[in-house]
């Protein structure tokens, strides 16, 4: 009794997914690696670094509460067309 065509053919079709999946990962890990070949790892933490010193832009102001019915009322005014006044 032969191998039948369906059979077959279902073989050949899975063989050339897996081979083409271990061709695309090999690729994808060479692309990968040569993207990264410049880049190292820092030696230390950056704990004391100019950039950590920095005041972050939140860090001064504090938090701001705004008003909610201000809000809805804007945006009432907003999606009703009417003139805003923005000198508020």
């Amino acid at each position: 009794m032969g191998i039948s065509p369906a059979v077959a053919f279902t073989t050949v079709l899975l063989a050339l997914m897996v081979g083409a999946g271990v061709v695309s990962s090999s690729w994808g890990y060479a692309l990968g690696r040569q993207a990264l070949m410049g880049v190292r790892q820092p030696d230390a933490r950056p704990t004391s670094s100019a950039a950590s010193n920095q005041a972050s832009p939140a860090s001064g102001n504090g938090s701001m509460l705004l008003n909610e019915q201000e809000i809805i009322d804007e945006a009432k005014l907003r999606m009703s067309g009417a003139p805003l006044n923005e000198g508020q």
